[in-house]
């Protein structure tokens, strides 16, 4: 007798061989799910996100988990592409059954994640995507960094310290972090009778920035402001630099990564950015953590995507605690009621917008190193 294809396998799915279904769940585990670019042109940031994610996870469980139950930390890497953090979120939802997710250091990839966990009503946090249409998603969206309202004002206002009046601003503009970020700036340095001089744009992956540049120094800007990514970054300072254009450079967290100093070299001696912490604090969490990592880590000094990472874990599993429960809408619940929750990158309380209310900080590049020069309050 003949069997088709479809016939074999059939017997063969009724006799356990294969399985059609997604993997039983293991009553003594409770599946996270994070999604992050570990690879692309954003691995920096997603890499070392994930480094202090893990730390966190594999602290909880050395200590015992939470609710009696170990953590199963479930890792999906997006490559730094578009699209491809919707299609995670689909996956670990329905075929891995996460109660919740983790990520994503982009602001861009984590709204494509947070419409398919708002849909499924599956908490998301993300570590440091600090666009406020994110959050806006729905009321499973949160995450544990400022908003770039907040970051925007900061920086305009510290611009402003330095006697700054005119300033041009380049601008990634298919990043919504790039745009965003520029935008609530410029709001604010223009309310403080800031003047700005050129609003220059440039594209994700581009290299040549000199037309933009020379456009600039026509311009006779006293500063830039350029809200954008490490990768761009570290290549406009070079430029600027070989154009004599030689004045100070401003940005916000999307600057922090060893790369950029690797990229931009001494061009950057002098510029600014905000970011999250500093493990040049001398505070004992902050230092027992850059201690821990380093010993993790082969003597690495967490960022701020790092202790970012640590914290998103470490908020997510404190609600799962609070709440005694996985059921997702409890610990959707449990994670908007977090107040004062001291956190490696500054006391958390989550607003009635699901955004951390919290501090920046605000460091230099100097000797090809990024030192600290104040914490600015919310």
């Amino acid at each position: 007798m003949k069997y088709s294809l479809r016939s074999c396998f059939a017997l063969l799915a009724c006799l356990g061989m294969i399985s059609c279904k997604p993997a039983a769940q293991n009553n003594d585990e409770i599946r996270i799910g994070e999604f992050a670019s570990l690879t692309g042109k954003e691995a920096a940031f997603g890499t070392e996100s994930h480094k202090g994610t893990q730390m966190a996870i594999d602290q909880i469980n050395a200590a015992g988990g939470v609710l009696g139950k170990q953590i199963k930390l479930i890792v999906e890497d997006n490559q730094s592409k578009k699209g491809e953090s919707a299609i995670i979120a689909r996956k670990l939802i329905s075929r891995d059954k996460v109660v919740a997710l983790l990520g994503e250091v982009a602001s861009g990839r984590s709204l494509e994640a947070a419409s398919v966990c708002q849909q499924n009503s599956i908490p998301q946090v993300s570590p440091s995507s600090t666009n406020p249409k994110v959050t806006e998603t729905g009321n499973y969206i949160f995450r544990v960094c400022f908003i770039d309202p907040f970051q925007g004002t900061v920086m305009a206002q510290f611009v402003k310290s330095l006697n700054i009046r005119k300033i041009a601003m380049l601008t990634d503009s298919g990043a919504a972090y790039s745009v965003g970020l520029g935008e609530f700036f410029r709001t604010k340095f223009l309310a403080d009778g800031g003047e700005l001089v050129l609003d220059q744009k440039y594209n994700s992956g581009d290299k040549d920035f000199k037309a933009q540049l020379t456009a600039i120094k026509a311009a006779n800007a006293e500063a830039i402001f350029i809200p954008g990514y490490y990768t761009e970054v570290g290549l406009i300072a070079r430029q600027s630099r070989q154009l004599g254009l030689n004045i100070p450079m401003f940005g916000g967290d999307g600057w922090e990564a060893p790369e950029l100093v690797q990229i931009g070299g001494d061009a950057l001696e002098g510029s600014y950015f905000s970011t999250h912490y500093s493990p040049e604090d001398k505070s004992t969490l902050i230092q027992n953590f850059v201690s821990q990592f380093r010993a993790k880590y082969n003597n690495q000094t967490p960022d701020a995507m790092a202790a970012l990472g640590y914290d998103s874990a470490q908020i997510l599993v404190d609600a799962i605690r609070r709440a005694g429960s996985v059921e997702p809408d409890k610990i959707r619940a449990a994670l908007a009621s977090t107040k004062d929750y001291k956190a490696v990158t500054g006391i958390i309380t989550i607003d009635e917008n699901r955004n951390a209310s919290k501090p920046a900080v605000v460091l230099t590049v100097k000797g090809g190193k990024y030192q600290y020069v104040q914490t600015v309050a919310p």
